[in-house]
């Protein structure tokens, strides 16, 4: 293994040498888009043509429905590029190709590294609803470790769970052998922190949490001593009404 870059050069001996391995998306996610995208440009292309046209044009309007026309319109020429691959292994050049949105992202094996994802709150509601089907969605994180930035993609993403459990068996060999995220300067998720470092931000949240909680049961105290010291006043201020009057009424008799 080098010392430089973490990399294993016999698991590297076994990847492919050349050739690239493409994963399309799924096809029914890129059929619906075309339908919602053909129907949403039309509509507002026909808004727009209106705005502008009637005879007290409504230009913000009018400039509105075209902005919309026009993104819906490249998300249906979207779904073209998609359709070819949505992600590539590139043993060519070694590099993992991410399509998003209009861009190619290319993630040079040295830099790569590749882990379990897992559902937004928005996906995991859908999961645990009836609305996401019977079939357990996995995800995965294909990520540049010397790049803030990092993508998932999920089973529901491609063109069937063969193809996702193929990238992923891909992916997770070519981290392994590379070993970018043993790099000591690549960017470390939560979930890749070292024992220490959880132990150090655990240590931190305890003492925290017992500041916090010193600081509530204080406070209660100090409240609990007013309300004492209102009740105690207050008492004595009814005991000195009560001599008060019971003189009055002896000095009258």
């Amino acid at each position: 293994m080098s010392e430089n870059n973490y990399q294993d050069e016999s698991k590297i001996a076994k990847l492919p040498k050349e050739g690239v391995h493409c994963f399309p998306a799924n096809a029914k996610q890129i059929s619906t888009r075309r339908i919602v995208t053909v129907i949403l440009t039309l509509i507002f292309i026909a808004l727009a043509l209106y705005f502008f046209l009637k005879k007290n044009p409504a230009l913000p309007l009018g400039g509105i429905s075209a902005a919309v026309a026009i993104i819906s319109a490249l998300v249906f020429i979207q779904t073209f590029l998609i359709a070819t691959y949505r992600v590539a292994v590139d043993y060519n050049n070694k590099e993992v190709v991410l399509r998003y949105r209009f861009s190619k992202i290319a993630i040079p094996f040295e830099s790569f590294d590749a882990r379990e994802g897992e559902p937004d709150k928005a996906e995991e509601l859908i999961n645990n609803s009836s609305l996401g089907g019977n079939e357990k969605t996995y995800y995965l994180v294909l990520d540049n470790v010397f790049d803030e930035a990092c993508f998932q993609t999920s089973t529901k993403d491609l063109a069937s769970r063969e193809d996702f459990f193929k990238l992923k068996e891909e992916a997770f060999a070519i981290a392994d052998a590379y070993g970018a995220r043993n790099d000591e300067n690549a960017i470390k998720p939560d979930s890749m922190k070292t024992a220490d470092e959880s132990e150090s931000a655990q240590d931190n949240l305890d003492a925290d949490a017992i500041d916090s909680i010193v600081d509530e049961a204080s406070k209660e105290i100090e409240e609990a001593k007013v309300e004492q010291k209102k009740e105690a006043d207050k008492k004595a201020e009814e005991a000195a009404k009560a001599i008060e009057e019971s003189s009055k009424e002896e000095s009258e008799e």
